[in-house]
């Protein structure tokens, strides 16, 4: 008898394509829609689109839909903790957290209750399971691999997650798309914040957090400029400063190097290679492993951004957080970031960054 399989439907073209090669694989396949973000007074939202797009893609493949809100878990476990950690000056990322707490939470639990087997999603990804467990691999196509927001999902969880998308290339998927007649085959890819949209960032988050105006200050301690907010700004951060290369210093670009959260002061430094800007090691929360924990010690490659170039690290941990000690420097460490850890293909786990070493 076939698996009955549950597809995440976003109203994509990836979803939609891969809920196709489930059907094609001979699995009985039935379509949930979520809509996590209730409010749409400014027209960002693409929830009413999506959902038609969701509607149109299930009615050409042949397949039940169902339509579900999860938006006061998300505003409760996701929403809010991007709210808290940008108050305290952090850099958080909500699409990791909405994976584990909605998609593979919720939304999972959710898919069981319809009578599927498991989940899936048009996730770049790829899924291996020896005795060990199930383990998280990079995609096939590495431009496209989102191993990277996958890094906090339980192990269990992984378990009873499909992501039949792993071994396909972005291009082959619209010519799949296109071939079998799917409505959404150049439906554009959606970016910005996870469920809520690609609204203009600054103002969406000016709406919910007070901005206070301060200075901004050369580690020397000279006032060159005024920030509108220290939320609005992260480490290494080049654009929107307001500060030209000519008005002093020596006519370099300007970059963000600390936040003075007491003072409420940005403070600056001139060059992208300046040293405080270089981090070769830093330190994190207590780390979440998808498997079995490695030895307390270990080499692997670290990234701490979607697309960044993995980088080769050495890795202390206990219980309490792990040091990070990178055979490069990086630019643009920031407290709040996620750093994934990967031994080849395969996503070990991944921790918050709280604090790059070099900059204390």
């Amino acid at each position: 008898m076939p698996d009955r399989i549950i597809i995440a439907l976003s109203g994509g073209v990836d979803s939609a394509v891969a809920a196709l090669l489930l059907l094609q694989a001979g699995h009985t396949v039935e379509a949930l829609h979520m809509t996590n973000w209730d409010e749409d007074e400014d027209g960002y939202c693409t929830a009413a689109d999506d959902w038609q797009a969701a509607k149109a893609v299930a009615d050409a493949l042949k397949i039940p839909i169902h339509r579900v809100s999860f938006a006061p878990q998300y505003r409760a476990h996701v929403f809010q903790n991007f709210l808290d950690e940008y108050a305290a000056g952090r850099t958080p990322n909500p699409d990791i957290l909405c994976n584990r707490e909605v998609k593979f939470g919720v939304c999972l639990e959710y898919a069981t209750r319809l009578g599927g087997v498991a989940l899936a999603t048009g996730h770049y990804a790829r899924l291996a399971t020896d005795a060990s467990g199930t383990h998280l691999l990079r995609a096939r196509d590495l431009n496209k691999d989102q191993s990277y927001f996958l890094q906090r999902v339980p192990a269990a969880a992984l378990a009873r997650a499909r992501f039949p998308l792993g071994d396909h290339l972005k291009s082959d998927v619209r010519s799949l798309a296109r071939d079998a007649g799917l409505p959404v085959y150049d439906r554009p890819d959606s970016t910005g914040i996870c469920f809520i949209g690609e609204r203009p960032f600054k103002a969406f988050l000016g709406s919910y957090l007070p901005a206070t105006a301060g200075d901004i200050e050369t580690l020397e301690g000279h006032v060159i400029g005024r920030h509108d907010g220290l939320m609005f700004h992260t480490l290494g951060q080049r654009q929107g400063l307001k500060i030209g290369g000519s008005n002093t210093g020596n006519g370099q670009a300007w970059y963000v190097a600390g936040k003075d959260m007491t003072r409420n002061v940005l403070r600056v430094v001139q060059g992208a290679d300046h040293p405080i800007l270089q981090v070769s090691h830093f330190r994190t929360e207590p780390v979440v492993w998808l498997s079995d924990a490695p030895s307390a010690e270990f080499e692997c490659a670290v990234q701490i951004r979607h697309r960044q170039t993995p980088v080769a690290a050495t890795v202390h941990w206990d219980p309490a957080g792990a040091q990070v000690l990178l055979s490069s420097p990086l630019r643009g460490v920031a407290p709040g970031q996620y750093a994934a850890f990967y031994q080849g293909d395969q996503c070990l786990g991944g921790a918050v960054i709280t604090a790059p070493d070099d900059a204390e």
